[in-house]
């Protein structure tokens, strides 16, 4: 398989690519369940847990400011694709219209489908994360997380939850889906946080 999905990293890309990742050379696709369909029309986002509920929808969103992205994608699955250009929002600008109890330590990512995964309020609030609704100029495919997706670079993918629709805020560290059932609590692909000790 190696060679014709995948290859190593060349010595001008290998400082990018964390231990144990190869290059693929397309976008793999990997989910659990059923992929949902959510039209934009139904889609919406809510807070909740240590924060002043609100529920945002598609329009909500898309009257924030929106940005153009450039990061690079690992997945726990040993792969990496490089320079990957998402459009979509910064948490950082999506918090600013949210009131959140400064209690609030930790967060869990809900997604349609009944995904969830949790990530620490210090990892959620970096300023390169975003929710992402195209990827490469295109709407984002449902197969990728469409119509909205988290995007965490930092840390391995399954930390971006896709098909997001809620996030609670939470004053302790509460394990989502995949970290309940073996995955590493934080996901750091540089130190090879795979799965749990």
């Amino acid at each position: 398989m190696l060679g014709q999905f995948f290859h190593k990293p060349t010595s001008d890309e290998s400082d990018r690519v964390p231990p144990g990742q190869h290059l693929s050379k397309g976008f793999p696709v990997l989910t659990y369940g059923e992929t949902p369909e959510i039209s934009i029309e139904n889609w919406q986002l809510k807070v909740w847990g240590l924060v002043t509920p609100k529920t945002f929808t598609w329009s909500d969103l898309m009257a924030m400011p929106q940005s153009n992205f450039t990061a690079d994608f690992h997945c726990v699955t040993h792969w990496s694709k490089l320079e990957v250009k998402w459009t979509g929002i910064k948490v950082t600008d999506f918090m600013k219209s949210v009131e959140v109890d400064p209690q609030a330590i930790h967060v869990m990512e809900h997604c349609y489908g009944g995904y969830t995964t949790n990530i620490s309020m210090e990892d959620f609030l970096r300023e390169e994360n975003f929710f992402a609704y195209q990827v490469f100029d295109e709407p984002l495919p449902a197969d990728h997380g469409g119509p909205m997706r988290l995007v965490v670079p930092h840390l391995y993918a399954w930390k971006s939850g896709k098909w997001i629709k809620g996030l609670e805020f939470l004053d302790h560290e509460e394990l989502g889906f995949w970290e309940q059932n073996g995955y590493h609590r934080r996901g750091e692909p540089w130190a090879e946080e795979r799965y749990s000790d």
